[in-house]
């Protein structure tokens, strides 16, 4: 998907509702200046455009006892599209992943993992990398503290 053109609304309609996704048409027409039913419009037109892909919640892991995050770099053994698109899924399928990115350099993928302790963590390992066999090697960093943690695109 190309980029879609936004004007000046567009961008302020997206940064009022990166902000709070649960106002309603009228609360965001009166933040940005403009009416409830040319707000609904372009939402709709966003959403249509693949712009807004989801409105969701932001839940804090320790709320639900997943205190430790951990940040893991993935080496592939072997590149073939078939492998690498298996590691695609098993990473998505697996419930401690909530993010995982292919990226370029020393790693072939960088996952953040939330769990409840160590030994949940060792669980993941143990279960989701060592037995794929396409895993040549992996390093794993404790996160100590949440420095920024910024879902927000800039507009």
């Amino acid at each position: 998907m190309g980029m879609v053109q936004m004007d000046d609304l567009d961008r302020k309609i997206l940064t009022a509702l990166q902000e709070n996704n649960r106002l309603s048409f009228a609360e965001l027409a009166e933040l940005v200046g403009s009416s409830a039913a040319s707000c609904m419009r372009r939402v709709n037109k966003l959403r249509s455009a693949g712009v807004i892909i989801a409105d969701i919640s932001l839940v804090d892991p320790k709320a639900l006892g997943k205190s430790l995050t951990v940040v893991v770099t993935v080496e592939l053994d072997r590149e073939r599209l078939d492998l690498v698109d298996d590691f695609k899924r098993a990473m998505r399928a697996a419930k401690e992943v909530t993010q995982c990115y292919m990226v370029t350099g020393d790693a072939d993928f960088v996952l953040i993992v939330a769990v409840e302790d160590v030994e949940a963590f060792d669980v993941f390992i143990k279960t989701k990398l060592y037995t794929n066999a396409n895993v040549r090697k992996f390093r794993s960093m404790i996160a100590l503290d949440r420095v920024k943690f910024e879902p927000r695109i800039m507009v």
